[in-house]
């Protein structure tokens, strides 16, 4: 393979490239790491980036040094530590052993190593030999004898760089980490905008834009979740950058739990990234000899807009985050009962909707939940997975072989993180349950968190599991967690280590997750938290889909979609069309809507088939069969946003196939207008040299035409309609 790592044993530059990104640092005077670059690829430095030298008034200088012109209060950096004279936030702040706060990070070696090493407990990507080479790069505190190593991983088809940082006490006392973040990004330029994605509880993912300002701005999650309320995701980019243009920044944390994204513009107008764990309640005693990994960050560049950058997310989600034998697989469309009887079903009645699921062309069918303990509502039995006998008095598998006997797979909703007070999980052991000592847990959604951190809950969620999946009549699991994490405290660590539970329940989620994942890998695993409070890449590391969200309105999933895209890719999210009015909005939107918004994406319904009329039955086989054809492009190609739905009374978006001789695209009108403006779709991604031909009306165009002039809109006389429009490329 390729250089991708070079080193300028002189000059001390590191240069990460391939043929899209470059990205340099130095070793700077006093072993402190500068970072120089990060953009499109250059050919070669030749040292003009090294920091100027100017004198700043209240900046501090190093020990021992006349040097009024070197600060590291203005010099861009790798990865800053604490007490430093840099008053901007730091990478890494610690308590040492005599209670001081201070860490100097001075540089001491590297080394290169082909692929892309694992990171231990943790989801990250993964390369081959030949796919990523990795620079490690260590620092050393020489008081304490605190080292960092810092890891930089660059892929060899991807405008992608992986980081993370790793804590090592190879001193001889402990001390306690406050904060261990996982990169750092210092960057010059000015006039830049942050994207993020805040949202609410079936309000997810929203493109929020704003001006990066001098002072502190942090976008977080305290929720023991990456959460509803803020994804796990941001990007700073060019004042002018659109969807198409400019350049963009993207910064996405492979990581489920709490987590920070401060972003401080300095004094002298320059602009600090750091990312990682959220510092909030999170301490770390490190004794002499262990050590912290971080979790793991991922960079992406684009030159060329937003839709740039997603591209390279999504295909790095899908071929260096997803996993097993569904990584490349075309996942099922299945029909989920949830909407349909919510908790009162029973198996006579679950049966007539699995019949018209055959009828109907469906290929699996999801039980969602109250299968389980004495579940009628969702106030008890978490905690107990077996079966429900009043509702399954043959037990689970005899219904589980009925819905295979009908030729479609059969799938299981699990909430195994949670448990209720009345569940004999509890009487057995009340300690299994989360609370502060002296204090009563508060509820949410009426139920309680099992503490991960304790080894033998670990072992109790895996052996209850395994105890139904090992009777193979399970094809497919839905992994839920339906409320956030309070009352923060674990029987099983002493009160020094109370700081390490956020973290320590994830680990141990992430331990579960492995097990189980390695341990049944004929199962496709998809991860709910209502819906998309737990949407993030660490958990598409195990889970190669995820619930979007618990809204199921086609209107409002254009806005969520629409954000969700930004990062990963529509093989990863999961859609549903489900009954009207809707169960969250009220709203009444027509079939075909509902249909284009969820075949965007892994498609299925969440609805009672038994009483759709025959029309809606029949066009139900048309959208399975559509689905069908069309579920390779879906899937697998190139997503592309069209038009933002925030930003008007349109959205559009498509997919075009990696070798471009293939496109559907999905136009959304919301209202209808009396005297309407006439409005045009411009595509984009297709060759310019070839033709393609419109599938239903036979017309050809150039791909130079589609995506130049495009074509105008059909006006429309009712709200909430959609069209499709599918290309494929001819030769005449």
């Amino acid at each position: 393979m390729d250089k991708l790592i070079e080193f300028d044993e002189k000059n001390k530059v590191f240069h990460l490239h391939n043929d899209k990104i470059s990205y340099i640092l130095s070793v700077e005077e006093g072993g402190y790491l500068s970072h120089l670059y990060f953009g499109k690829k250059v050919n070669g430095y030749h040292g003009q980036l090294r920091y100027p030298r100017v004198d700043r008034g209240f900046s501090g200088n190093l020990p021992e040094s006349l040097d009024r012109t070197y600060s590291l209060d203005s010099l861009l950096q790798e990865y800053s530590g604490v007490g430093n004279c840099d008053y901007r936030t730091p990478a890494l702040d610690l308590q040492n052993a005599d209670g001081s706060f201070a860490a100097r990070l001075v540089y001491q070696d590297y080394e290169i190593t082909a692929g892309k090493p694992k990171l231990e407990g943790l989801p990250a990507a993964y390369a081959n030999a030949d796919e990523a080479q990795t620079l490690a790069l260590f620092l050393k505190d020489a008081i304490s004898g605190v080292e960092v190593t810092l890891l930089y991983t660059i892929f060899k088809e991807l405008a992608v760089i992986a980081r993370s940082a790793k804590v090592t006490n190879a001193g001889v006392e402990p001390v306690e980490l406050k904060k261990v973040a996982s990169m750092q990004l210092d960057f010059i330029k000015q006039d830049m905008d942050v994207i993020s994605l805040p949202g609410a509880h079936a309000n997810e993912r929203h493109i929020q834009r704003e001006a990066i300002g001098q002072g502190r701005k942090v976008f977080e999650s305290r929720r023991g979740a990456s959460s509803h309320q803020m994804n796990s995701f941001i990007a700073v980019l060019e004042h002018n950058a659109d969807e198409f243009s400019g350049e963009v920044y993207g910064f996405d944390l492979v990581y489920s739990g709490n987590h920070s994204f401060e972003i401080e513009k300095d004094q002298f107008e320059q602009t600090r990234v750091v990312a990682g764990i959220n510092d909030y309640n999170f301490s770390w005693h490190l004794e002499a000899g262990e050590s912290f990994q971080a979790p793991e960050v991922l960079l992406a560049f684009s030159a060329n807009g937003l839709n740039e950058m997603s591209q390279n997310y999504h295909e790095l989600i899908r071929e260096h985050i997803v996993r097993g034998k569904f990584k490349h697989k075309e996942r099922e469309i299945l029909v989920n009962n949830w909407e349909a009887t919510y908790f009162e079903f029973n198996e006579d009645k679950l049966k007539t909707i699995v019949d018209d699921a055959k009828e109907l062309g469906i290929e699996m069918f999801v039980l969602d939940d109250g299968w389980f303990g004495h579940r009628d509502d969702d106030n008890t039995s978490l905690g107990d997975w077996t079966v429900y006998e009043r509702k399954f008095p043959q037990g689970i598998k005899h219904f589980a072989d009925y819905v295979h006997e009908q030729g479609l797979k059969f799938g299981l909703w699990f909430e195994p993180e949670m448990i209720s007070i009345d569940s004999k999980l509890y009487q057995k052991h009340p300690e299994y349950l989360m609370q502060v000592p002296g204090r009563k847990p508060s509820p949410s959604r009426n139920q309680f968190i099992l503490d991960l951190t304790q080894k033998a809950v670990r072992e109790n969620v895996v052996a209850q599991l395994s105890a139904l999946l090992d009777g193979g009549f399970i094809d497919y699991i839905k992994w839920d967690m339906n409320r956030h994490i309070s009352d923060v405290y674990s029987v099983s660590l002493p009160k020094q280590r109370q700081g390490e539970v956020y973290h320590r329940y994830m680990l141990g989620l992430y331990e579960i997750l492995e097990t189980l994942t390695t341990k049944y890998p004929d199962i496709l695993w998809e991860g709910c938290s209502g819906g998309g409070g737990r949407f993030d890449t660490g958990y598409a590391y195990y889970m190669p889909q995820s619930w979007t969200s618990d809204n199921t309105d086609a209107i409002a999933r254009q806005t969520i979609q629409y954000g969700t895209s930004l990062v990963y890719p529509p093989s990863v999210f999961t859609a549903h069309v489900s009954a009207v009015p809707n169960h969250q909005t009220g709203r009444v939107t027509p079939f075909e809507t509902r249909g284009a918004v969820a075949m965007s994406a892994v498609f299925g319904y969440e609805l009672d088939l038994t009483q759709l009329t025959a029309d809606e039955k029949e066009a139900v086989k048309e959208q399975v069969k559509t689905y069908k054809k069309i579920r390779p492009l879906v899937q697998f190609g190139d997503f592309i946003r069209l038009k933002d739905p925030a930003k008007g009374d349109q959205c559009a978006w498509m997919f075009v196939s990696r070798d471009k001789n293939e496109a559907l695209v999905f136009v959304f009108d919301r209202l209808a207008s009396a005297q309407p403006t006439l409005t045009l779709t411009k595509l984009a991604g297709l060759d310019p040299a070839k033709n393609y031909q419109d599938q239903k009306t036979k017309a050809v165009f150039s791909g130079s035409e589609l995506m130049e002039l495009g074509f105008y809109d059909p006006v429309k006389r009712h709200d909430f309609t959609a069209d499709m429009y599918h290309f494929k490329a001819v030769t005449d």
